[in-house]
């Protein structure tokens, strides 16, 4: 249990750190991150609340639609909602936001590997999935539907409503939604500890 409870926090610390890298990028954020700018900039900023507590409070949002999932939340879910976005706000703190196109890039890039590395490592500790994946998992098993289709419309869905609230849509996001699966079907059996 102590590993897993060491491997689920620092998969969380990183999972927070990669947000920061692909915001600081400015070249198109993963799919959640559309609806947390979004909400960040339609709602919170006016407000002065930080990109981290959306991160955390959308988080907590998609934990109540668990409920008529009847989905059961972990360790890792709670923490998962507590350690991203608080993280995320520091990694933003300390990335300059002022950079070249060619260090823009490897932000990218770098956020995108660490994600992939960091998902394989808090999912891997088996301490209960975070808020979003364990959306898509009650889906599938309360509707009997395929992953494929149900990830792919939970995805389509918070882009959509991410960009029309004015979350940033490019490049990045096409790349993230590329890479992500490849990039966790390699590191998850890496971190996963069996029981």
């Amino acid at each position: 249990m102590t590993r897993r409870l060491i491997q689920l926090f620092i998969g969380l610390v990183l999972y927070g750190l990669s947000i920061a890298l692909i915001v600081r990028a400015d070249l198109g954020l993963d799919p959640w991150d559309v609806l947390n700018q979004g909400v960040f900039e339609q709602f919170a900023k006016p407000s002065g609340v930080s990109f981290g507590l959306v991160v955390n409070l959308i988080g907590m949002a998609v934990l109540l639609l668990w409920i008529p999932l009847r989905q059961k939340p972990g360790i890792g879910t709670l923490a998962n909602v507590l350690v991203i976005g608080t993280v995320a706000n520091f990694g933003l703190d300390w990335i300059p936001s002022d950079l070249g196109l060619p260090l823009r890039a490897g932000l990218l890039i770098a956020g995108i590997v660490l994600n992939g590395v960091a998902s394989g490592a808090y999912i891997g500790a088996g301490l209960g999935p975070g808020p979003r994946d364990g959306l898509m998992t009650g889906i599938v098993a309360r509707t009997g539907w395929p992953v494929k289709w149900v990830r792919t419309d939970i995805e389509l869905t918070v882009i959509a409503v991410g960009w029309l609230l004015g979350g940033s849509v490019g490049l990045g996001t096409v790349l993230y939604a590329l890479t992500i699966g490849p990039l966790v079907h390699v590191f998850l059996p890496l971190f996963t500890i069996r029981r």
